[in-house]
Formats: structure tokens, C-alpha cells, sequence
């Protein structure tokens, strides 16, 4: 055992110490997945499940369904997925037909073909603001092929464990569609589908790292030189391209990760309105209660006290 410890402190690059900026921002966003339905889905039915100001994801599990978004519809096959970042109003139903309003959520008639469908959710916890989902689409429909296979494994991972229900089935299906959003993320970035957002400055080598910095340290007194450094640019080309892709100057980043932090800890700590002013990188609590008031629209307070939600 001391030879494997001594092994260990010498050998510094085996840790998992330097985590990149996806993971980083998830952790500190708090995702969450929830899966709340596995049901068979016979003859007429429609449902809706918009609304929950969450991100609602649906799951072909065997057969077929269509996917109604206003005009538009789409066949989604068996092991097909589709998810709505900005909880988009959609019905899944079992026809290409527009669905009349009075059979959206209404009883199934119970007759013809059937459909295996689960459903869930998706939501980042404690925060109001959410720029990781700004520049996606409205729907995201993941078809069951050979280029998604890594998602595609999840999926099947997914619909075993809900059809031998074995212990732990609830936690190890919610799991795997946690995992199964970050595939999502990344097939987003890496297939192209997305030019520009905070995703895919995530992915970039010189803006991920200065985001990085940033998330892992919102209490630092940042300015343009030091983040720039960080990634390895010049100022003005830095703050260029961070724009180009974040949609906001770096500094102005830094404040609103700086307010989404304030409310998570508003909201999970015991800390002290000051405390939390100085890990939020404000020298003064009354600077803090300025500047989170200007930017939320409310008091630090009155999250605190539930006023806010």
C-alpha cells in the first residue's frame, strides 16, 4: 500500500484535477434529469407537455409518433429522441392529423397500434437565467442512426433498465439521461449545428478556458488583460472573438455569472449576504446589493426569503 501512495504523489497527472469547461459549468449550473414516464401509448392520444418552464424531452421507445410544432411536423421512430431547450409548445401525438385541442392530454382510445414512449425532464436548479441553452433551436431531434451511437447506447441502456425494472431502476434511468443530455450537447457542437453561443465557446480552446476561469473563480478581480492571458490572445482579438461567440463583452459575462452564482448560493447556503458579496467578487456588500438589484430586478433579500423563486 505505501509504495502505491508513494506511486500516487509522484504521479500528479493522473488525477482528475483539471476539468474542462462543460463540466465545469454543468456542475455549476446544477443540471438535473428526471425521467416520469415509461407508458404504452395506444390508438388516438396527443400529448402536450409544455409549459413546466423546463426543458421536456420525449423518447420513442419502440413504434412511431409525430411531432407537431405549429405547423410543422416530423415522424420520430422507435429510439428516436427530441428535446426542447426553451420548453417550446409541442404535442406528440399518434397521427400526422393535427390533433383536435380537445384530445391534447385526454384519455387514449385504447384501440390500434402502440407506441412505447418516455418522457422527462431536464432543468439547471436555481437559476432564473440560463445562458447555455441561449442559441439553441427550439427542438432538438436526435434520430436513431449510426452517427448518433454513442447516444443511441444510452438510449438502449435507458429502455433496458425501465423494462426489468430491477432495484435502483428510478436512479439509474435518471443517470443515464443526464448523461444522455451532455451526448446531446456535445453532437450539438461537434456535427456544426451551432455557429456561435456560450455551448460552443465552451468548446473552444482559447475562449473555453478564459469562460473557465471565470466559472471556477467569479470571486477574482478579473479585468479584459488577465482573462485574455488566459486564453492566450491578445486583448482585442480576445474580446472580439468572445463576443462573436458569447454574445456578450467578457466583462459583462463576468457579471451576470457573477449574479447566477449569488442566487444559487442566495438560495443553498447559510452564508451571509456579505459572505456571499465576497465570493461573488464585490469588495462591499452594499456594491453587491447595488449590483445585483440593477441586474435580477429584485433585493438579494428577498430570494432569500422566498419572495423569488
Amino acid at each position: 500500500m505505501s509504495h502505491l501512495i508513494k506511486f500516487m504523489s509522484e504521479s500528479p497527472n493522473i488525477y482528475l484535477n483539471d476539468p474542462d469547461p462543460l463540466s465545469v459549468l454543468l456542475k455549476r449550473l446544477s443540471l438535473n434529469a428526471e425521467v416520469y414516464v415509461n407508458g404504452d401509448f395506444c390508438g388516438t392520444w396527443a400529448v402536450d407537455t409544455s409549459g413546466s418552464r423546463r426543458i421536456p424531452f420525449h423518447l420513442i421507445g419502440k413504434g412511431e409518433a409525430w411531432l407537431h410544432m405549429g405547423d410543422e411536423k416530423h415522424k420520430l421512430n422507435a429510439r428516436d429522441l427530441v428535446i426542447f431547450p426553451h420548453d417550446h409548445q409541442h404535442i406528440i401525438a399518434s397521427s400526422a392529423a393535427t390533433p383536435q385541442p380537445h384530445l391534447i392530454n385526454a384519455p387514449m382510445s385504447n384501440d390500434g397500434e402502440t407506441t412505447n414512449m418516455v418522457c422527462g425532464f431536464f432543468e439547471f436548479k436555481n437559476t432564473l437565467i440560463n445562458p447555455l441553452l441561449d442559441a439553441m433551436p427550439s427542438v432538438i431531434h436526435l434520430p436513431a442512426t449510426p452517427n448518433n451511437s454513442k447516444a443511441l447506447t444510452l438510449i438502449d441502456l435507458m429502455i433496458m433498465e425501465l423494462s426489468e425494472s430491477r432495484a435502483g431502476c428510478y436512479t439509474v434511468v435518471d443517470q443515464l439521461a443526464y448523461l444522455l443530455f451532455v451526448e446531446v450537447l456535445r453532437v450539438q457542437v461537434e456535427s456544426n449545428k451551432l455557429q456561435s453561443g456560450l455551448l460552443v465557446a465552451l468548446f473552444d480552446s482559447r475562449i473555453g478556458s478564459a469562460l473557465n476561469a471565470i466559472h471556477q473563480q467569479p470571486e477574482h478581480n478579473w479585468n479584459l488583460a488577465q482573462l485574455a492571458e488566459k486564453a492566450a490572445m491578445s486583448r482585442s482579438n480576445f474580446a472580439d472573438k468572445f463576443s462573436k461567440l458569447v454574445g456578450s463583452s467578457p466583462m459583462n459575462y463576468l457579471i451576470k455569472w457573477r449574479m447566477i452564482n449569488a442566487r444559487k448560493l442566495l438560495i443553498t447556503s447559510d452564508l451571509s449576504i456579505a459572505q456571499i458579496a465576497e465570493q461573488s467578487g464585490y469588495e462591499s456588500e452594499a456594491a453587491f446589493r447595488k449590483a445585483y438589484k440593477q441586474h435580477q430586478g429584485h433585493a438579494p433579500g428577498s430570494v432569500r426569503s422566498g419572495a423569488q423563486s
